[in-house]
């Protein structure tokens, strides 16, 4: 199982959001500090989830790191959110 498929599904099982990408980022950042060659290193999530509603910006951005645990987090170097 790929990373995409690891964030979509702790995600997807945290949230039951309404919408979810989890888009690769790590062509644009190749040779840059945090590239481990992986090609799994930089990732933007846009997810919306009635979960987040009344949450600040703080709290929705713990709990998307709490879903995805510290296996996952652990692989990622950079991790771009917008919540809604």
């Amino acid at each position: 199982m790929g990373l995409d498929t690891e964030i979509r599904t702790a995600l997807d099982a945290a949230f039951a959001p309404t919408s979810l990408a989890v888009i690769n980022e790590s062509h644009k950042h190749a040779g840059h500090a945090g590239d481990d060659g992986s090609g799994q290193s930089h990732w933007r999530v846009e997810i919306e989830s009635e979960t987040f509603a009344g949450q600040s910006r703080i709290a929705k951005h713990r709990a998307v790191h709490t879903a995805l645990g510290p296996d996952i987090i652990g692989r990622i170097h950079a991790l771009s959110l917008q919540i809604s």
